[in-house]
């Protein structure tokens, strides 16, 4: 029995990166849900505040679900 120690290597290194990335995306979606809009009376800018923290999160949310929903294409195909 061979072991092809490169193409574990390649493996290896694009599963951490890729978990990695998702791990860091779905962190950016929690961070993103949990802004919290200034109360009433205080100064405003010309959006109101967590507008875009709030969409940032909904987009990494879908990336992490499109990225889980790829990975398990990958496997029921073959």
């Amino acid at each position: 029995m061979n072991i092809d120690w490169a193409a574990l290597g390649q493996v290896f290194g694009v599963t951490l990166a890729v978990t990695v990335g998702i791990v860091g995306l779905f962190t950016v979606g929690i961070v993103g849900t949990s802004r919290k809009p200034q109360p009433e009376g205080a100064a405003t800018a010309a959006a109101a505040p967590g507008t875009g923290a709030r969409a940032g999160a909904v987009t990494a949310f879908a990336l992490c679900a499109a990225a889980v929903a790829y990975g398990i294409y990958l496997i029921v195909a073959a």
